[in-house]
């Protein structure tokens, strides 16, 4: 449990209120900030307007979190937090909704209530809400807002009592958007233009459709905003600016008129619905990277960049299968639109600094292997770090440069505003990419000495010393620097001085280290004296983040499968939430190549059949085995 609303008594997990320097990052902090303001949130959303039963527990929770991104967008930047926002529902409720555990945000049937409190519940409930604001404007927004609490202050209501609001405030048809409450299912949105020169005319043809999910093999169409804007094709110059289109039908076209260039379209503006886009035809490199430079729209600018990205890493990956696998220290070609887009966003010093750090990482496993028709747990991850190590070596001087450019002045007092966690979030993912070098090369023996010295550095800043940390920690046995990660996995933990929200930290990043063998160091740091089963932060920080590890968690052969099902069995008897959700790691057996699938299925099957399960626990196994 994060946090709590009970009326006069919010209660809060430790790691989400005890925070310095020293023992928080970056995201901790702002974290804390997010979860706190939604507690106090709950007091209207939640508390004095509620909900009549469980299934309406979007009603409190979706609209909550949304007011909660409003709030840190409002004392932050807006474009960072969408950003971090829009990856948290792609890497988890879009997984969530592919699956067997798929639901609508206001469920129709459960056994154990809690394996509700899901992402989908609350992230895409976030976005439903959204949506609402998308429709009708910001004004219009506050204006149904205000007529909902109005209306069932100190009540007990249902999800559509709000949509009611805020189509009567705004005197808006909202009778279709219901399907976001009844339908499962990610909408894929499909995008087709075409520049009619002699007319000066652009028309945009948006096509919908939602996969099958349990329960639910067909779907109506969706009432989706789709925002959109147009830039001139020669200049970048943006000659439409960002329109609502309303897409209500399967299919349906658009036009802009009075246009006397070709234009390039910038669709689905700020994440404007919780869908995905797909182009057709594809854009192609060039496309996406003059979006990447061009577009104004702060989200999508970024997203053309995460697209170029992902098809590299997709193509290398298709490359090692068709190949038999990466060799180790492998790098790739890469494409000059890509390493174009991607110099021009390492000096481009204009751009907030959080801006361009999360335009220069790749996307994570987790989105890229929803691209894959069958998820390779080797190839992938094989092919996002040779994509990784081929653009530190492409761009080490100006990675160097941009690290070095970067350090704090001496003496500097330490300060969590939006300027200064950009600065270090910038430095670190240089850092990062830097020690993605390999070890015995120049480069890579001097970007350990880098992290090592920003590790011995930051003994009052957590950022900064769990990123080098990080970047140590990942170095095999068998490395130049192996001697650096012995020394570093001591320090932390002496430097710790049993904090709990340290050691933590210093269990999660070895749990999810990128290093061979990692089963066996994780059957390690159970019997640590440190580590204790019935504490769930710390069994989080090591057995669900060690289930989170793509590459070795899916290690051939299922080793990990039966260590986290005996762990899931003992685990069940003590706490049967934090079981079910390991057992949640098996839920998507599907997505993966037989003999993986055949093996985590065992397990379901196995923990499925055990005395005395919990219900919790159960109706996981249960469906994802249906």
């Amino acid at each position: 449990m994060g946090a709590m609303e009970n009326k006069g008594l919010n209660i809060f997990n430790t790691a989400l209120t005890l925070a310095k320097p020293s023992t928080a990052t970056d995201d901790n902090y702002e974290r804390i900030e997010s979860v706190i303001g939604h507690e106090y949130f709950h007091n209207w959303s939640g508390n004095r307007v509620t909900c009549r039963d469980w299934f309406q527990l979007t009603l409190k929770e979706g609209l909550t979190v949304f007011r909660d991104q409003e709030f840190s967008s409002d004392v932050g930047s807006r474009p960072v937090v969408r950003i971090e926002n829009v990856k948290s529902v792609r890497g988890r409720q879009f997984i969530e909704d592919a699956g067997p555990m798929s639901h609508p945000i206001r469920p129709e049937s459960y056994i154990a209530m809690d394996n509700f409190y899901t992402s989908t519940v609350y992230e895409k409930g976030a976005e439903v809400i959204r949506m609402y604001m998308t429709f009708v404007g910001k004004d219009g927004f506050r204006r149904g807002l205000t007529e909902y609490f109005k209306r069932h202050d100190g009540a007990a209501v249902t999800c559509d009592d709000f949509r009611a609001a805020m189509a009567d405030a705004n005197g808006v048809d909202l009778a279709q958007f219901e399907r976001w409450y009844t339908q499962a299912g990610t909408p894929v949105l499909t995008a087709a233009g075409a520049y009619d020169a002699a007319a000066g005319v652009y028309s945009l043809t948006l096509s919908q459709a939602c996969p099958p999910t349990p329960g639910q093999a067909a779907k109506e169409p969706f009432h989706i905003p789709v925002v959109v804007g147009l830039l001139d094709a020669e200049s970048g110059a943006e000659v439409v600016a960002s329109r609502t289109l309303e897409l209500r039908e399967a299919s349906q076209t658009f036009t802009f008129d009075g246009l006397p260039a070709p234009v390039v379209p910038s669709i689905l503006r700020g994440f404007s619905a919780p869908v995905k886009l797909v182009h057709e035809p594809a854009l192609t490199d060039d496309t996406l990277a003059f979006l990447a430079a061009h577009d104004t729209d702060a989200f999508n600018r970024w997203e053309a960049g995460q697209a170029l990205g992902a098809k590299l890493v997709l193509d290398t990956a298709s490359a090692f299968a068709a190949a038999g696998g990466a060799k180790p220290d492998a790098a790739v070609e890469l494409p000059a639109p890509f390493l174009a887009a991607f110099r021009s966003t390492l000096s481009d010093a204009s751009l907030d600094p959080s801006l361009r750090a999360y335009a220069l990482v790749l996307p994570p496993l987790s989105e890229l292997s929803q691209a894959m028709a069958v998820i390779d747990p080797t190839n992938l991850p094989a092919a996002r770090r040779a994509v990784r190590r081929s653009l530190a070596l492409n761009c080490h001087q100006e990675l160097v440069a941009l690290y070095d450019s970067l350090a704090p002045p001496p003496g500097a007092p330490f300060s969590v505003d939006g300027a200064e966690i950009g600065r270090r979030r910038l430095r670190n993912c240089a850092l990062g990419y830097l020690c993605s070098l390999p070890d015995g090369s120049p480069g890579g023996r001097d970007a350990v000495a880098r992290a090592k010295a920003q590790f011995d550095a930051s003994a009052g800043c957590m950022t900064d010393r769990l990123a080098a940390f990080s970047c140590l920690v990942g170095k095999p046995d068998d490395s130049p620097a192996a001697a650096e990660r012995a020394a570093a996995v001591a320090a932390f933990h002496e430097a710790a001085g049993g904090d709990a929200l340290v050691v933590n930290k210093w269990f999660m990043t070895q749990a999810t280290a990128d290093r061979a063998g990692l089963l066996d160091d994780v059957k390690a740091l159970v019997q640590h004296p440190d580590f204790s089963w019935t504490n769930p932060n710390r069994l989080r920080s090591v057995v669900s983040a060690f289930a989170s590890s793509m590459e070795h968690f899916h290690a051939p052969g299922g080793a990990a499968y039966v260590w986290l099902g005996d762990a899931i069995e003992k685990v069940d008897k003590i706490n049967p939430q934090v079981a079910s959700r390991l057992a949640g790691a098996f839920a998507l057996h599907k997505r993966y190549d037989a003999e993986r699938g055949e093996l985590m299925r065992a397990q379901l099957s196995r923990i499925k059949a055990l005395p005395g399960l919990s219900k919790d626990t159960f109706e996981v196994c249960a469906r994802s085995l249906a």
